[in-house]
């Protein structure tokens, strides 16, 4: 019963509030849908920080949706060892770069009375819940290797019965209880996303493509004496 509850009815409740309350909140409270930056409060710590996190993750996050989407593929890729062995050593080299730049990222904040002030209490639960994901991830990585493969015959599956509509939890209840807690805590972070700032990254600013030409007109006085 729990293990429906937790790996078949919680991701739909997560997405499901996710886009509904994303949407309320963007048709409702515009101007909250925006990152809210503190990088003129404070920016060295914050450029160190922000760059090996935002690289790391996004490359993590790529990695794993290319094995869901492409799983043939990723198969064949990964059936090397060579190629295998290099993908799980820069995968651990990531995690750890994500790791340093979001703990710098949670000091700043500690530590700068001025960005301090600026962090609300749902800053702080989603910075925990990234971090808890971030440290799930390494200790997977460590104490279960080859992750690059077995995710092809355990959550690949489970996600994909989830889409269909037909969830089956097989494939993930087995799992040690470090792995499923990396799996539930990623849709524990979807479930929060909507009502933290991390919900900017679902907008993104191409409507320069067709907004109308900005036309400049320079006003200036023409000084005495000068002109012709």
């Amino acid at each position: 019963m729990y293990d429906y509850a937790l790996f078949a009815v919680f991701p739909y409740v997560a997405v499901v509030l996710a886009v509904l309350v994303g949407i309320y909140r963007f048709f409702n409270d515009r101007f909250s849908y925006s990152s809210f930056s503190s990088q003129f409060l404070e920016n060295r710590t914050l450029f160190w920080g922000s760059v090996p996190w935002h690289y790391g993750i996004l490359i993590i996050l790529l990695a794993h949706l290319l094995a869901f989407l492409f799983p043939t593929l990723w198969a064949a890729f990964i059936a090397e060892p060579v190629r295998l062995y290099v993908l799980e050593v820069t995968g651990l080299a990531l995690a750890a770069a994500t790791i340093v730049g979001l703990t710098l990222l949670v000091v700043r904040r500690l530590r700068n009375p001025r960005v301090l002030i600026v962090t609300s209490a749902m800053d702080w639960v989603m910075l925990t819940a990234l971090l808890t994901q971030v440290v799930l991830g390494i200790w997977v990585a460590l104490f279960y290797r080859w992750g690059a493969d077995w995710y092809l015959h355990t959550a690949v599956p489970w996600l994909n019965s989830l889409l269909t509509l037909d969830p089956q939890i097989q494939y993930v209840t087995t799992l040690p209880w470090v792995v499923k807690l990396h799996m539930l805590n990623a849709f524990v972070i979807v479930t929060l996303f909507p009502f933290t700032r991390l919900v900017h990254v679902v907008t993104v600013p191409i409507s320069y493509l067709w907004r109308p030409y900005q036309v400049v007109i320079w006003n200036r006085r023409v000084r005495a004496g000068k002109g012709g």
